[in-house]
C-alpha cells in the first residue's frame, strides 16, 4: 500500500493552517496559514483553503479540525464563524468533492487532543483562542465531544464569553488570568483529570504558575492529530 500523505487543516476563528503529515504524524511540508475570511461563510472558507493549498504537494487523505460541534462530518454549530451560515453544512462531503480525496472532519480541539495526549488516563485538552475549545480522551480514545464553551460559568456568561478573545481584550491580561485560574480550578474539580493540556494563541498569555499535571503545548504539536484521525476508533 502507498504511504499515507495526510493533508491536515486546522480551521480557526483567526487563521486557517495546514500541513502534510506522514502516517507517524511527522510534518512533510512547512506549516502554512492564511487569515480566516470575514464573513466566514462556508464558501469563503473553502475558497481560502483552495488558496492556501495552491502550492502544496500531493496527498491522499485529508483531516480537518473545525471550531464548532461536528457530527458525522456535518457542522451543527459554529459560534465563532457564524452559526446560521454553517448550520447543518456537510463540510466533510463538500471538502471531499473539492479536494478529491477522502476527508474526515472533527472538532478542532478534538484534533489537537489526538495530537498531544499521552494515552494514559483521563486527559483534557483546552484551546485558548477566539473561543474556548475542549477535548476529552480516556486512555487515548477520543470521547464524544462536549461543547463546554457554551456552558454557563457565571449567571450571564458562558466560557467563550468569559475567557475568549473578546473578554481578554475588554478586561486585560491581569483580570483575564484571574478568570483563567478559576476556570482551571473548575475543570480539576469537575473532571478530576490525570493531565490537562493547554493550547491556542492565548496560552502564552498565562502568567500564573500551573500545576504539575498541566502542560502548555503548541498548535504544531496538535495538528499532528491529523494522522491519528485515520487510525481506527480515533485512538492515540
Amino acid at each position: 500500500m502507498a504511504e499515507s500523505r495526510i493533508l491536515t487543516i486546522d480551521i480557526g476563528g483567526s487563521h486557517i493552517k495546514a500541513t502534510i503529515l506522514n502516517q507517524a504524524g511527522q510534518l512533510q511540508v512547512d506549516y502554512k496559514r492564511i487569515a480566516t475570511p470575514v464573513p466566514s461563510s462556508p464558501g469563503s472558507v473553502i475558497e481560502a483553503i483552495r488558496i492556501l493549498l495552491q502550492d502544496f504537494p500531493g496527498y491522499n487523505k485529508v483531516s480537518v479540525g473545525f471550531p464548532g460541534y461536528v457530527k458525522g462530518g456535518c457542522v451543527i454549530t459554529a459560534p465563532n464563524l457564524g452559526n446560521e451560515l454553517w448550520k447543518d453544512f456537510d463540510l466533510q462531503q463538500k471538502l471531499t468533492e473539492v479536494l478529491q480525496a477522502p476527508v474526515r472532519v472533527v472538532n478542532d480541539a478534538d484534533l489537537q487532543g489526538l495530537g498531544v495526549v499521552s494515552g494514559k488516563g483521563l486527559e483534557i485538552v483546552i484551546t485558548l483562542g477566539t473561543g474556548f475549545g475542549t477535548a476529552l480522551l480516556l486512555d487515548g480514545y477520543l470521547l464524544p465531544h462536549l461543547e463546554l464553551a457554551h456552558h454557563p460559568v457565571t449567571k450571564k456568561k458562558d466560557y467563550d464569553q468569559y475567557i475568549g478573545d473578546k473578554a481578554l481584550e475588554t478586561i486585560g491580561r491581569e483580570k483575564w488570568n484571574v478568570r483563567m485560574e478559576r476556570v482551571l480550578e473548575i475543570l480539576k474539580t469537575v473532571f478530576n483529570y490525570d493531565h490537562l493540556y493547554i493550547s491556542g494563541g492565548n496560552s502564552s498569555k498565562l502568567s500564573f504558575e500551573l500545576g504539575e499535571h498541566i502542560s502548555i503545548v503548541s498548535n504544531i504539536d496538535g495538528i499532528k492529530g491529523g494522522a491519528r484521525l485515520w487510525q481506527d476508533e480515533f485512538t492515540v
